[in-house]
């Protein structure tokens, strides 16, 4: 039986040994993830995951599921908007970044109407119909079967429910894409060996970017997960890209 096997950034490795080495990486860099993220995106990224909240259209006593929610920024700005009487939960498959996670609520005294919950995103146990909405923000590239988890968000959004996937995608511009490329192969890897000490994972980091499926491919297979009505919004030039589909 020939073994399948699947990209881990640029490398080929087995399927089955793929998540190991993804939660090698977030192990690492989990205390420093949130600031990794403020310098490489000089804190653009906030911006983008309060453009995910406006989306959720969520109100006060709704419930979301933050998928790979890790640090809870998404879900920090999710249970605002659901206050006390609705809930948030992060879901994440990552001990260390769930625990970073935690202690940001904490200390921002949101911890009455979010939970954390590890797990897998291909398979996440509650049951159907049970969230107002779904998101994942900087996580389904980490995902090995991107169909499954788009399913998994689906199945678990009640009907009329939102699916929102904030993610870096794929540039618009030639000339913009080199500028990118350079900051992306050279800058970030570097700043990423000074912050974390681990230059590595900031190398994987955009090799997984370029692998992933470009806007309109990742709008087909959130459709293929049995999604409609399936959009996406282009960022700072296709950097990243927010898609957003509804559940029947």
């Amino acid at each position: 039986m020939t073994e399948k096997l699947t990209y881990f950034g640029n490398k080929l490795v087995p399927e089955d040994e793929r998540q190991d080495r993804v939660n090698e990486v977030f192990d690492s860099v989990a205390p420093k993830y949130d600031l990794m993220n403020d310098l490489m995106s000089l804190g653009t990224h906030r911006i983008w995951k309060r453009l995910v909240a406006s989306e959720t259209a969520l109100k006060p006593g709704e419930s979301a599921l933050d998928v790979a929610g890790g640090t809870a920024d998404i879900s920090l700005l999710m249970a605002e908007r659901v206050g006390e009487t609705g809930n948030v939960v992060v879901f994440d498959i990552n001990r260390e970044m769930l625990k970073v996670g935690r202690e940001k609520c904490i200390d921002r005294g949101f911890l009455k109407n979010i939970r954390f919950t590890q797990g897998n995103a291909e398979e996440i146990p509650f049951e159907d119909n049970t969230f107002h909405c779904a998101t994942v923000g900087f996580g389904i590239r980490n995902v090995t079967h991107l169909d499954r988890a788009f399913s998994e968000m689906a199945r678990v959004v009640k009907p009329g429910g939102r699916v929102i996937c904030l993610e870096f995608s794929h540039t618009q511009s030639p000339l913009f894409k080199k500028l990118y490329d350079i900051y992306s192969f050279t800058i970030i890897p570097k700043v990423g060996e000074m912050v974390t000490g681990n230059r590595s994972a900031y190398e994987y980091l955009p090799e997984s970017i370029r692998k992933f499926p470009p806007q309109e491919e990742l709008k087909k297979i959130m459709e293929g997960a049995g999604l409609y009505k399936v959009r996406y919004s282009n960022l700072f030039n296709g950097i990243a890209a927010i898609h957003m589909g509804f559940k029947v």
